[in-house]
């Protein structure tokens, strides 16, 4: 049963992760439209937004990974 339960929260974190790539994506397309555009504070803003969801989206699975990895190491 745990072993489902585990899988369960893999597949989540994997759709989790996608969901958070395609708006860094939506971000970083929006960072070049206002670039193009010249609006200084929408640039700002879209570029450190596109920034958090890459970072969050690589470091979710990443941490997730090293916790196993403890759980199963004890």
């Amino acid at each position: 049963m745990e072993k489902t339960t585990v899988m369960g929260a893999s597949g989540f974190l994997g759709v989790v992760s996608i969901i958070l790539m395609v708006f860094c994506f939506y971000f970083t397309h929006s960072f070049f439209q206002h670039l193009k555009s010249g609006e200084v504070r929408l640039i700002k803003q879209s570029k450190i937004a596109a920034v958090i969801f890459l970072a969050l989206s690589l470091l979710l699975p990443a941490m997730y990974n090293l916790y196993m990895y403890h759980e199963w190491m004890k």
